[in-house]
């Protein structure tokens, strides 16, 4: 939200669970958000868009009564509405007929940690986690029995170029497999949601890293050509990814759009495919910005929790506002981490005399959190990155970060610069530069 004097605006800029209040210069500085959003969807307006899939049959006539049924849905990195989505078909599966007992949830975590029990009933309600059993995923699931490795990962073969195709075991299990995400940007798999709900979001390690490695050109060390925010047609890491969910696709998929709030605006269900793509198309012509130029600093918020989780997720944020921001520029990032980093070994990429070194060791040695620190390494060696955070300042250093201690340090910076943009949200957004 943003309020006008007669010569500065303030912004309420997401941070954590808060707000923090930055004044900038009306005539030095420009907003860059998204369209103005349509209304919150109701329950019934959910349930109307859930009774008008795309290239499928409705969801009770899809799912039989004695059909064991796993729902999979997002962790708690991601804004998408799912608590309410959950909700809305667990109550329409029961008034079919289907016992809750058949009914079944999997926390697509990707490599990310396990949620808390608490961060789990934040995420789909305490109704849903008193009443059905809900596992996690885990990239390494691996259980000795009787002295043999026994895996909840499961081995699918492998995709056309030899990548490994292991994903849970889990969907194998279950009659009817339902996977329920969101759409945002993301920074090289084009956008969230839909086939990502199973790879990575069930896949092991080594499947993940494979697939995500193709997102960068070992030749040049650095990102590929084709992959990027709000890109599927040509994109390497999104067609692995439909490749290997093909050998077990869901059945039905919805595709949330949500606010700032993280309520709901609309929604795509049906074909796991179509469903996404259309999701996608509406995504992208409502959260793309054209600008005419770049500017000397960019004010960027992440848009809160649980975008701004730990640095990691944060990054992405850092992505968008370098694309508006003149080499040598400022960026300034308002980003909580509660979580801070979000790998205890990610500092170690830092180490690193250069983003080129890390590059080269990257295609011989690749880990999927590599990359994500070659990115933010790459962005802090052509940007003054500073941020507002509850990270140690030695921490930020190492990674090249300035760190912020308040509002006012912001403040002072921006009284300096001669231009800028501010970014509410800047991992939700993609932005393109004439």
């Amino acid at each position: 939200m943003a309020t006008e004097s007669a010569s500065h605006t303030i912004f309420g800029l997401r941070y954590g669970s808060d707000e923090l209040s930055i004044s900038v210069p009306t005539e030095r500085f420009q907003i860059i958000t998204s369209q103005t959003e349509s209304q919150t969807l109701s329950d019934v307006e959910i349930g109307e868009k859930l009774d008008a899939p795309i290239m499928s049959e409705a969801l009770e006539d899809i799912v039989r009564v004695e059909d064991k049924v796993l729902l999979v849905v997002p962790d708690g990195t991601r804004s998408t509405g799912a608590g309410q989505i959950v909700n809305l078909i667990v109550r329409r599966l029961i008034a079919n007929g289907t016992t809750p007992d058949k009914i079944s949830i999997l926390v697509a975590n990707g490599i990310h940690r396990r949620m808390s029990d608490d961060e789990l009933s934040a995420l789909l309600t305490p109704f849903i986690v008193q009443r059905l059993n809900i596992f996690q995923h885990e990239a390494r699931d691996l259980m000795s029995v009787a002295g043999l490795e026994s895996a909840k990962i499961k081995s699918f073969g492998e995709t056309a170029d030899g990548l490994p195709i292991e994903l849970n075991s889990k969907i194998t299990e279950c009659d009817k497999l339902i996977a329920v995400g969101g759409v945002t940007f993301h920074y090289f798999a084009g956008f969230t949601g839909g086939r990502k709900l199973i790879c990575p979001g069930l896949a092991s390690e080594k499947t993940i890293e494979a697939t995500h490695k193709l997102a960068f050109d070992c030749e040049t060390f650095d990102r590929r050509s084709g992959v990027g925010a709000g890109l599927l047609g040509g994109n390497l890491v999104h067609e692995a990814f439909i490749e290997a969910v093909s050998v077990r696709p869901p059945d039905f998929t919805v595709n949330s759009i949500v606010n700032e709030a993280g309520e709901i605006v609309d929604l795509v269900c049906g074909h796991w495919i179509a469903a996404h793509e259309e999701a996608c198309l509406r995504y992208a012509a409502s959260h793309t910005v054209t600008v005419e130029e770049r500017r000397e600093l960019i004010i960027v918020s992440c848009g809160g929790f649980p975008h701004d989780i730990n640095m990691i997720q944060a990054h992405k944020a850092i992505e968008t506002a370098a694309a508006v921001c003149e080499d040598g520029g400022q960026i300034i990032l308002l980003a909580e981490c509660r979580d801070g980093f979000g790998r205890a070994d990610f500092l170690k990429w830092f180490d690193y005399p250069s983003p080129q070194a890390l590059a080269q060791t990257l295609c011989s040695n690749y880990e999927v959190n590599g990359q994500t620190a070659w990115s933010l390494f790459e962005k802090t060696r052509r940007f003054n990155v500073s941020a507002l955070c509850s990270i140690g300042e030695s921490e930020l250093q190492r990674v090249g970060i300035t760190k912020l201690v308040d509002e006012g340090a912001v403040s002072e910076i921006i009284r300096r610069a001669n231009s800028g943009y501010v970014l509410p949200s800047g991992a939700k957004v993609r932005v393109v530069c004439r």
